[in-house]
């Protein structure tokens, strides 16, 4: 039973639950009718998200066994609890099954296929090379963080109209801030290993600077879809909360650079993550 539990643990369901439900809502944002019209589309596309999403985070596990160890001694895998083949195996099987569900998705036209193959390479090179360089690593998490409202786009479409990339680039912004604040938090262990975090390289008052900067570049752009009229009204007041949430949690990470508070940033912006996923969707709906 505790070996059960370690493996939920490795894939973080509601990380990979919110990517599913990402993908519901690229859906929404380029189709209001997507949820009714294209259901079936729309269920291998949550199960695709999930699936290759906690593919990922265990591969990200495997990798990062050496530095949990030092940094989270109590995960999975530093505490002995799941074996590293195991670990693997199990991305394996996840990894299979997304592919197949994101083949499901659109048997009769294959860009749900690629775009899936092509956002699990990126993710692979993520964790194998790209992890240890720094803010070009936070740059590749971040694309696949915004992959889903693309991967729901063309479940509905086939194409990507410009207002999705505009949802794309906002998420894509307020998540390499949350990339540079983990940096913070693990700056002991990617030191020791050589991965070179801008915590790591600058230090974490840099850091935290550069991580604010990203929360409210996102800020910045999220009028954009009202004062263009791409949502409707249900939009404001939940992404107005949301940047609220992201300026908040900015400044906390300006005043204090500690791993306590990087640890609770990056907590919290995970939340208002959750909260702009539902904006999107509510104004997406008409």
């Amino acid at each position: 039973m505790e070996k059960i539990k370690g493996f939920i643990r490795m894939v973080r369901p509601v990380n990979c639950a919110m990517m599913g439900f990402a993908v519901l809502v690229g859906a929404l944002l380029a189709n209001s009718q997507a949820l009714w019209i294209f259901w079936q589309n729309m269920i291998y596309g949550f199960l695709t998200g999930f699936l290759l999403t906690a593919a990922s985070m265990v591969v990200n596990d495997y990798y990062d066994r050496e530095i949990d160890a030092i940094n989270e001694p109590t995960r999975p895998i530093p505490s002995g609890l799941i074996k590293p083949n195991e670990a693997l195996a199990f991305a394996l099987i996840l990894s299979i099954l997304g592919l197949i569900t994101a083949f499901l998705t659109s048997i009769s036209n294959p860009a749900c296929f690629t775009a899936a193959l092509f956002f699990w390479t990126v993710s692979a090179a993520y964790v194998t090379v790209g992890k240890k360089t720094g803010l070009p690593g936070n740059f590749l998490v971040s694309l696949c963080v915004s992959a889903p409202f693309v991967y729901g786009s063309l479940a509905v479409t086939n194409e990507v109209p410009l207002k999705i990339w505009i949802f794309v680039a906002m998420v894509f912004l307020s998540n390499t801030g949350r990339e540079v604040t983990k940096g913070i938090v693990d700056i002991e262990g990617d030191r020791a290993k050589g991965v070179k975090t801008i915590a790591a390289r600058h230090g974490a008052k840099r850091a935290g600077i550069i991580a604010a900067l990203f929360y409210f570049s996102a800020v910045m752009l999220s009028p954009l879809p009202w004062l263009w009229r791409l949502v409707n009204v249900w939009y404001v007041p939940t992404v107005a909360l949301t940047d609220l949430g992201l300026i908040t949690s900015a400044i906390m990470l300006l005043k204090d650079q500690s791993r306590e508070n990087g640890r609770k940033v990056k907590k919290q912006v995970l939340a208002w993550f959750l909260i702009g996923l539902i904006a999107f969707a509510a104004g997406g709906l008409k």
